[in-house]
């Protein structure tokens, strides 16, 4: 005769809820938000909390220099689906952004800023588009203005990047690197490498989703005057836009970014070439030579580079 089955111990209902991983994952970075940051949590939350979704809220202190982490481990108690983390030193809002994405337990993670210019309490409506349509991958909050510092220079530096990105990744980009946005952890798995410690993170998760072939949809949403103090430094970080703009689409598509100059200095070097031929009796000017052999060797590298690309098992 058997024994009889002892008692089932383990969890209790409560406990086994907790162990169960939420839908959404918001990570929010915070650097000296201290003025606000409780506010814009309790907009998340509150949100989140009248939505149908399942969520945890991973607010990360950057090695804020005044009273940010204090005021969010204050407010932790009433947010019960907040988690705080602290970095000992300040590694930018790329590094927050993909450690956040890294650690998150949900199957959807959304980015966004604690500096009140992004209207956060629309998150549940980005998660229902990607919740209802398995064909995108990605919603980024389109912003239809533009409320950031330096604004003379921002705008019509922001909508030179953005054409040249378009050129380059093939299609239309309303807007290249909004800080909100929600996307499919699993899809963003293989570019979280990619990922650069400063703002232009979202300008990579953009162009990384798009030149992949996976599903944006753009969200127009309207964008506030930042509370407290901008980290943006309009030269320094107008030059890592565009830089990682190349970079990226050079990581997925090479020839979009070398083959025109190849084929530019090529076909300027031949015709040089021919014009060198007919004017001075079949004399090359070392300049001509110099053009032609240029282009060529671009166009080389260019194929080299598509060539490990394809190869790339990403």
């Amino acid at each position: 005769m058997s024994p009889p089955e002892a008692p089932e111990t383990g969890s209790t209902v409560e406990e086994k809820q907790a162990d169960t991983p939420p839908y959404v994952t918001i990570v929010l970075p915070c650097y000296n938000e201290q003025d606000h940051v409780v506010a814009e949590v309790e907009r998340i939350c509150k949100a989140m909390d009248h939505s149908e979704y399942t969520y945890e809220l991973v607010a990360v202190d950057d090695c804020s220099t005044d009273e940010t982490l204090n005021r969010l481990r204050e407010a932790a108690p009433r947010f019960p689906h907040m988690r705080v983390r602290a970095f000992h030193r300040n590694g930018g809002s790329g590094t927050v952004r993909r450690i956040g994405t890294q650690e998150a337990r949900g199957e959807i993670v959304v980015w966004t800023d604690a500096d009140m210019s992004y209207p956060n309490e629309r998150i549940p409506e980005l998660i229902d588009v990607l919740h209802k349509d398995a064909a995108i991958d990605q919603v980024v909050g389109a912003r239809t203005s533009e409320e950031g510092s330096h604004k003379l220079l921002r705008v019509p530096a922001k909508w030179f990047i953005r054409k040249v990105a378009e050129r380059l990744a093939g299609q239309k980009i309303p807007d290249l690197n909004s800080g909100l946005r929600a996307f499919r952890k699993s899809v963003s798995r293989p570019y979280l490498r990619l990922l650069p410690p400063g703002f232009s993170c979202v300008t990579t998760i953009t162009l990384a989703f798009l030149s992949n072939q996976h599903g944006v949809y753009y969200m127009p949403i309207e964008y506030s005057k930042r509370a407290g103090k901008s980290k943006f430094g309009f030269v320094s970080d107008a030059y890592r836009y565009i830089l990682q703009v190349l970079r990226m689409v050079m990581y997925f598509n090479p020839l979009k970014v070398l083959m025109p100059p190849a084929l530019g200095l090529t076909m300027i070097g031949f015709g040089k070439g021919v014009y060198d031929v007919l004017h001075y009796g079949f004399y090359l000017t070392s300049n001509a030579v110099v053009t032609f052999l240029s282009g060529m060797l671009i166009g080389s590298v260019a194929l080299l580079a598509d060539l490990i690309v394809r190869s790339r098992n990403d």
